[in-house]
């Protein structure tokens, strides 16, 4: 597998595969092409389909400035398309095309271009599974955050603390925001309303849930409003592992040190399920993203409360399990909703989930690695409609006129 700083990537919303695909996509056609004086960008499948609601169209326009740009969204899917998020890129001189090529998004900001052996960064990890991983880890005595520092070298370190940085400052710029998220939906900021609300009776429950959900709302709010975040492992899903972490921290005193192991074991699992499976909303659904960030926040919370190899294992296996089949069906194509009710509502997931595998540690009957190929194997057979194309679910009974259901 590769490092897990593949995984935690820092960019701009809304959307990892539809936003940051799609501009290092353009950066490297355009690098490439420096003597075009027009491009034409063709999108298909889910880009297609929501690429208006995620910004695709905007950022193409922007990297590809001052040249013009024309970008098309197919009404047809060419019959050998591999992948749901696919771009075709044409570089013109008069009437000439100069170049051609064929990038896929495939999540994370990760992209192919058709044709080339990817120039990927080596593999960090021999391990491929979770049984492999905890099978070296019980021989040779190691926690989690040291199997990671073993592969990635203690330089990780200080990655994993930036990276915890922005996540913080992410979620304090979306506490302080208010006012309407772009896009035509009319949808309020609540974060901040969220963490200030007040109650006749503080019950630690409730402020628990009060506390968690907002900092969920904040940083997917920041997503949707095209600000700075961490892919963890999605823009789309951004707001789950912050939002637990941050509570616990606040909560506990942890330093930023223990914070930094706690995103290491996170991204562990992140990493098994973009190896052997996706958290690509277009290719298997909203499981893919907000399940594999559930997954990841109960892992991490694991590594804080020090908990045993088999009960972190237990924890991301029930996060992932209880999401199976969810589709992704955003109104409009814009990560708003259901998305940021999503982050908040799977950040309590993966503390429930976590909880859950200490008390009953020792019981479970399957493995995580048995739920993220079942998982992989639902999405490939979800329809089309619930796969980041707007055409099913919510997106397709709400009325972006009307602001109500048909």
């Amino acid at each position: 597998m590769k490092s897990i700083r593949d995984l935690y990537k820092v960019g701009k919303g809304p959307s990892s595969s539809h936003t940051m695909g799609p501009e290092r996509a353009a950066r490297l056609f355009r690098s490439e092409t420096p003597d075009a004086d027009r491009y034409r960008v063709t999108l298909y499948g889910s880009l297609c389909k929501t690429g208006v609601g995620h910004g695709t169209d905007r950022v193409l326009r922007e990297v590809l400035s001052p040249v013009p740009s024309e970008i098309v969204f197919a009404r047809e899917d060419p019959a050998d398309l591999r992948h749901p998020n696919t771009l075709d890129f044409e570089a013109f001189r008069g009437e000439e095309r100069t170049a051609r090529i064929r990038v896929e998004s495939v999540g994370g900001g990760d992209i192919v271009v058709e044709g080339r052996k990817a120039a990927e960064a080596e593999d960090l990890y021999p391990e491929n599974s979770f049984a492999e991983i905890a099978q070296f880890c019980r021989w040779r005595y190691l926690t989690l955050p040291q199997y990671v520092e073993l592969n990635e070298g203690p330089e990780i370190w200080d990655f994993l603390k930036n990276i915890w940085k922005t996540m913080r400052a992410e979620v304090d710029e979306g506490l302080s925001a208010t006012g309407t998220l772009p896009g035509g939906l009319n949808v309020e900021r609540k974060a901040k309303y969220l963490l200030e609300r007040q109650h006749l009776a503080e019950i630690p429950q409730v402020r628990e849930l009060q506390q968690v959900c907002a900092y969920a709302f904040a940083a997917a709010e920041q997503n949707a409003d095209n600000g700075t975040v961490v892919t963890a492992p999605t823009c789309g899903s951004c707001g789950v592992v912050p939002a637990v972490l941050i509570y616990l921290q606040d909560k506990y005193r942890y330093s930023d040190e223990k914070m930094a192991e706690a995103l290491a074991v996170a991204g562990v699992f992140g990493n098994l399920i973009r190896h052997n499976a996706s958290i690509s909303g277009a290719e298997c659904g909203c499981q893919a993203e907000i399940g594999a960030a559930c997954s990841m926040a109960a892992a991490a919370m694991c590594a804080l409360m020090d908990f045993t190899i088999e009960e972190t294992e237990y924890a991301a296996e029930i996060a992932m399990e209880h999401h199976l089949g969810l589709t992704c069906d955003p109104i409009c194509g814009l990560v708003q909703i259901p998305c940021i009710e999503r982050n908040a509502v799977a950040a309590k997931r993966a503390i429930d989930a976590c909880n859950l595998a200490h008390m009953l540690v020792g019981t479970r009957n399957i493995s995580f690695d048995m739920v993220v190929r079942t998982m992989y194997e639902t999405g490939r057979s979800m329809n089309r409609a619930f796969r980041e194309t707007s055409e099913g679910g919510l997106a397709r009974y709400y009325s972006r006129r009307a602001g109500e259901p048909r």
